[in-house]
């Protein structure tokens, strides 16, 4: 049994999964997905349909790819209300505001980690006991457990 029950990961992880197949992000969410829950809520959602639909990714996967891994993503997670109150609430806050709503998210759901490859949220490791780890670091964890 995996001691990750609950996980959150960052858009930026989510894009780099979406646009390459076979990828550590890519590899990392499979992994995620079959020894926890993939947990988000509707800010997250918002964010990773946004950036997915860019225009300068339309060079590595088509956009009804994109679509459909944004709803992958819907399918196969815990869906959960995160406030503008609870994003306000977050301590310690992240340097990259818009970052706050993962901070609040794995207050919400009580998440045991935040994957992600963005260097304003792994510069919080641990932020209040929940690991922040890459996606190579995270799969090292599961496959060493």
């Amino acid at each position: 049994m995996s001691f990750f029950r609950r996980l959150v990961f960052d858009t930026s992880t989510l894009v780099s999964a979406a646009l390459r197949v076979g990828s550590l992000p890519q590899r990392a969410l499979a992994e995620a997905l079959s020894v926890g829950e993939l947990c988000v809520c509707p800010s997250t959602l918002a964010e990773l349909d946004e950036v997915l639909m860019r225009a300068k990714f339309d060079r590595y996967q088509p956009a009804a790819v994109r679509r459909e891994f944004a709803d992958f993503v819907r399918l196969h997670s815990l869906f959960f209300e995160v406030s503008d109150k609870d994003v306000g609430n977050v301590q310690p806050v992240c340097r990259d505001p818009k970052d706050n709503q993962f901070l609040a998210l794995l207050q919400t759901c009580d998440a045991d980690v935040l994957i992600s490859s963005d260097t304003d949220l792994l510069v919080l490791h641990p932020w209040n006991g929940i690991p922040i780890m890459t996606p190579a670091a995270f799969l090292r964890a599961v496959n060493t457990h």
